[in-house]
């Protein structure tokens, strides 16, 4: 039977899975948001010495969080983060860290700040505030964390990656790290359209520089003593379907115009506090981001 055990008024319980490089706090029933926030299942990856070693570690922070660890989702996928975590341990090549993992209780409405069609849309703004200083509070208050922006990161993909980005330029004295995995940039400018229609109506939907994305985040993105460590991705497979041959080919499209405009109007520089990988064999899949995983948190938290 499972150990339960309760931190900041949250019961959770401990279970191990048999990684050499951690175990898990889960709590099937977090709720540490405003009054009215709904529960949610949160896990946490704990480095395997946790309870003995008495160090302070940084923390990764997953959206998506019910595809981190174990086949969840819309598909039934996972990134396997802690098979990732546990291989870079074992090469000494990353520092230790607490991988909390975050799912969504409405998806389609917590991920996004536009509207997008036939979808529930609005919500990013409350998550952003909920994720930011709700979550990352409860962690740094019973926790080990380091807690400063430095060592905080924020990971997503997909709406997922979107919210990253708007967590990131919302909350920049909290995280100094954010990837975004084939992030959906697209949202509020190529989403409110019959996709039937998209290639010939597309060129009048408008740029990234004029969005509601960028004005959002502008004054993060402009402020040279808060500049953000920003990860893009995105793949280059366009056959298999729609995820591939429209969603995927519009986070190519978006996440190259968001690299311009980061390089060109906020100054931000490849491979020094900008990275940006294309795959040639990636696509709008669990396997694919956690292809690129390993290199994602080598950037952030290698030694």
């Amino acid at each position: 039977m499972a150990d339960k055990f309760t931190k900041g008024g949250q019961e959770g319980w401990v279970h191990d899975r048999g990684h050499w490089g951690g175990f898990f706090h889960t709590y099937d029933n977090f709720q540490v948001g405003e009054y009215g926030d709904s529960p949610r299942k949160v896990h946490i990856f704990l480095p395997r010495d946790y309870e003995v070693s008495g160090d302070r570690y940084p923390v990764v922070y997953m959206n998506d969080g019910d595809t981190a660890f174990f086949p969840g989702g819309a598909y039934g996928k996972t990134w396997k983060m802690a098979e990732i975590m546990t291989r870079l341990y074992l090469s000494n090549r990353i520092r230790k860290a607490l991988v909390v993992a975050v799912c969504p209780v409405n998806r389609d409405y917590e991920y996004t700040h536009a509207p997008v069609k036939d979808r529930e849309w609005g919500g990013l703004d409350r998550y952003a505030n909920y994720l930011a200083v709700a979550v990352k509070g409860f962690i740094d208050a019973n926790y080990r964390t380091i807690g400063d922006r430095e060592n905080n990161l924020i990971v997503g993909s997909s709406h997922g990656g979107l919210a990253a980005f708007y967590i990131a330029t919302q909350y920049p004295q909290s995280f100094k790290n954010m990837a975004a995995l084939s992030p959906s940039f697209w949202v509020g400018l190529d989403s409110t359209l019959d996709f039937d229609l998209f290639n010939s109506i597309a060129p009048f939907f408008g740029s990234l520089e004029s969005s509601a994305l960028l004005f959002a985040a502008s004054d993060a993105l402009k402020d040279r003593n808060q500049r953000l460590k920003i990860y893009l991705d995105w793949g280059l497979v366009r056959s298999g379907g729609w995820h591939n041959e429209f969603i995927e080919e519009r986070a190519a499209a978006r996440g190259r115009e968001m690299r311009d405009l980061l390089i060109r109007d906020f100054g931000y520089r490849e491979n020094e506090n900008l990275f940006v990988v294309e795959d040639p064999i990636g696509e709008h899949i669990e396997e694919s981001w956690s292809g690129r995983m390993e290199n994602v948190i080598k950037i952030f938290l290698g030694v």
